[in-house]
């Protein structure tokens, strides 16, 4: 047996003080860890809300010896900080990525797109884990290992918080690319998210093969579009 799994829940305690923080913490991955779990990873996504591009999902082990600290919500922190943060955490855990397209969404809506995504992230780590826990209330379908719902996971949990950053950066970096692609909607700043200005772009310049047809204003603009020309 690993020597840190005799620890006590306190030298965790001890962790989450050192970090300056109170949530999240490893409490969920120990609770696991009783049950006879070994390998347990917390998955989040990032890009439900976006008018454009993928769901990106991120699946992470943290080793409790390597554990990087100020870990939480990547909501609640600057770009730079995530950025720094997913190199410690790329370089200290396992991870694993996954994402699904712009048709994939369209085809099958945005939260089974997610889980799809979710999925995809558990399967690339490099085993299958024991226990996953994914932030949200919903269990994606089709897992082939246990899985437990943590409402607020990101907030109260290190794995989840770990896979929030991962994912937020991961996808923020794919949005780059397209931006440079269809440039003017400024989604290397709002990520494809419906701002003022996207949404400008979007009734100036149009729908691009990257934005999500099944998002109610693109659907509009396809719409006007198809009801002005027939």
């Amino acid at each position: 047996m690993h020597p840190s799994s005799l620890r006590p829940l306190s030298f965790f305690r001890r962790i989450g003080a050192f970090c300056g923080m109170n949530k999240p913490d490893f409490f969920f991955e120990l609770a696991a860890r009783a049950t006879g779990a070994a390998f347990i990873a917390g998955v989040d996504e990032a890009g439900r809300g976006p008018l454009a591009g993928p769901v990106t999902a991120a699946a992470v082990r943290l080793h409790p010896d390597r554990i990087p600290p100020g870990l939480k919500d990547s909501k609640q922190m600057t770009a730079t900080r995530r950025r720094h943060l997913c190199a410690l955490i790329l370089d200290m855990a396992d991870v694993g990525i996954g994402h699904a397209t712009v048709e994939e969404i369209d085809r099958i809506n945005i939260l089974r797109a997610s889980h799809l995504a979710m999925c995809r992230a558990i399967a690339a780590l490099p085993a299958m884990p024991d226990h996953v826990l994914i932030d949200g209330n919903m269990i994606p379908q089709g897992l082939s290992c246990r899985a437990e719902a943590i409402i607020g996971g990101d907030a109260r949990c290190l794995s989840i918080a770990a896979a929030s950053i991962v994912a937020k950066v991961t996808r923020d970096r794919i949005m780059v690319d397209l931006a440079q692609q269809h440039p003017g909607y400024g989604w290397d700043r709002n990520a494809g998210y419906p701002t003022r200005d996207n949404v400008a772009a979007l009734k100036k310049l149009g729908v691009t093969p990257a934005h999500r047809r099944s998002f109610k204003p693109v659907h509009n603009i396809l719409y006007q579009d198809v009801s002005v020309t027939s």
